[in-house]
């Protein structure tokens, strides 16, 4: 069965909570300073947002229905989305179903974490049941280990180079340098990179990403309503969504997105080889090679070419995480699987805050995509979206 598209589904208003390396406030503040901050921007009172979806790691013991009595607020339609790195295109595809049927006019979909001196330690003792019990009480516990396996085994198959890493986490933080909220603004040059001190073999300090505390959010109705309202907006061209697939595969070098890809371009009416800007979830810089392969950018195995082969600034063929990802950002726990999304959604409405890609010169499209990976297990779900809005150009 075919899927229904997404007509008429509007998305506007990105707001980010500016990051800060540690605080002492509570994830309630950073989600409730976001819903202030989309209210401000779009102009109707609290009262007409009716439909709530939340993304956070250190709400708990609190969920989505105790931060509406926190809030203030009596949504029809509530969605607790916790899953990470893909809850910002689950939150939009939750949220635009629920727009289409009616069940809610207005979605805020709002991710947001704190991030105390021990936060991430105390969230990695119990991440999961698997890092609980069979990783963390042995020394293994966080992604660096996992990922460091995934890492050196991606290079011995295929050929890529800490250089090739390295130009991507170069490239990264040359856009991050021009977007405010970026914590991580210093020049980074490959040299440096390759002269960072060892994480986790062959992971370096500039392959991993920096805990933080902050927020993100955005809005989801009717392009109708969106236009009434006098609010910049986008629509929705293809969303896929898959959980626990290649779940035999001994490495994770594959993702859900290489089952359904050729689905998602064709509900979108594009090819990769039409798409103007990347957002990946960058949480390593394999990942987005991963990620270049299985979206269909490259072929499977080609990435490190591709790397090569393009530059990933703002102003190069292949501009990637054009407000630095979170590498160069920071990440702020479920917060950074909205980064990208808020990010391009930025991008699309004319509202960027740092580095803008080339010039466009017919419709623009753009690549967003968000996973999830629970320490120590394979994989859980991969997601990913294309939506459309302004202008494009070619990436050759």
């Amino acid at each position: 069965m075919s899927r229904l598209p997404y007509d008429d589904v509007a998305l506007a208003v990105p707001v980010t909570v500016p990051y800060v390396r540690h605080s002492i406030r509570g994830a309630h503040w950073f989600l409730a300073r976001a819903l202030a901050e989309l209210i401000k921007a779009s102009g109707p009172s609290k009262d007409a947002i009716d439909g709530l979806t939340v993304s956070s790691f250190t709400l708990a013991p609190d969920t989505a229905v105790g931060l509406t009595q926190q809030l203030g607020l009596v949504p029809r339609w509530l969605d607790h989305i916790p899953m990470g790195g893909a809850s910002g295109v689950v939150a939009l595809r939750r949220a635009a179903r629920a727009v289409q049927t009616g069940d809610a006019k207005v979605v805020a979909c709002l991710a947001g974490d704190t991030n105390h001196v021990d936060s991430f330690r105390r969230s990695l003792e119990n991440f999961s049941q698997f890092a609980r019990d069979a990783t963390y009480p042995y020394g293994a516990g966080g992604p660096n280990m996992v990922f460091a396996l995934i890492t050196a085994h991606y290079m011995r198959v295929n050929g890529a180079t800490a250089e090739d890493f390295g130009k991507l986490c170069v490239a990264q933080r040359d856009n991050a340098r021009q977007f405010p909220h970026a914590l991580l603004k210093a020049p980074l040059t490959l040299e440096q990179y390759l002269g960072a001190r060892m994480i986790a073999d062959p992971l370096r300090l500039y392959d991993c990403v920096m805990p933080c505390a902050g927020a993100e959010a955005f809005l989801v109705m009717r392009a109708d309503l969106a236009r009434r309202q006098g609010l910049k907006f986008t629509r929705v061209r293809g969303t896929i969504e898959r959980h626990n697939a290649f779940a035999d595969d001994p490495i994770a070098l594959r993702g859900g997105w290489a089952l359904d890809r050729d689905e998602l371009y064709a509900q979108a009416g594009v090819g990769p080889d039409e798409i103007d800007f990347v957002q990946t979830y960058d949480d390593y810089p394999v990942m987005s090679m991963v990620q270049f392969e299985g979206l269909g950018l490259c072929r499977e195995g080609e990435a490190p070419d591709f790397v090569r082969r393009h530059t990933f600034t703002a102003d190069g063929t292949c501009p990637l995480n054009t407000c630095g990802g979170q590498l160069s950002c920071g990440q702020a726990g479920a917060a950074g699987g909205f980064l990208g999304l808020v990010e391009a959604l930025r991008q699309l409405t004319g509202q960027t805050l740092g580095a803008r890609p080339r010039r466009p010169v017919g419709p623009r499209r753009r690549l967003r995509h968000g996973h999830l990976r629970p320490r120590g297990v394979q994989r859980r779900g991969d997601y990913q979206l294309v939506d459309s809005m302004g202008r494009w150009t070619r990436i050759r």
